[in-house]
């Protein structure tokens, strides 16, 4: 009778802990699936903002070659055509 009633407790007990465990590990991965997902857009924003700063220093760069006289108009605006295309 003893163990009937002990088996009675325990067995839906340990049903309960371990759905809580379940659902805590398959939270814990959908975070992580978030996560990555979140890391993967930022590093894709990172990478654009670094192309957008490559570029606007380049035409800086040939903006001041072309205020100096180095390039005359015509030279400049096929430098920064070329590197408006690429």
């Amino acid at each position: 009778m003893e163990k009937i009633i002990f088996f009675g407790l325990v067995i839906p007990i340990m049903g309960f802990v371990l759905y809580l465990g379940a659902t805590a590990i398959m939270k814990g991965f959908d975070a992580k699936k978030a996560n990555r997902s979140e890391k993967k857009e930022d590093s894709d924003n990172i990478e654009i903002s670094n192309d957008v700063s490559q570029l606007s220093n380049e035409i800086s760069k040939l903006n001041e070659l072309h205020k100096s006289g180095v390039l005359n108009q015509e030279e400049f605006e096929k430098a920064k055509k070329k590197l408006l295309e690429s």
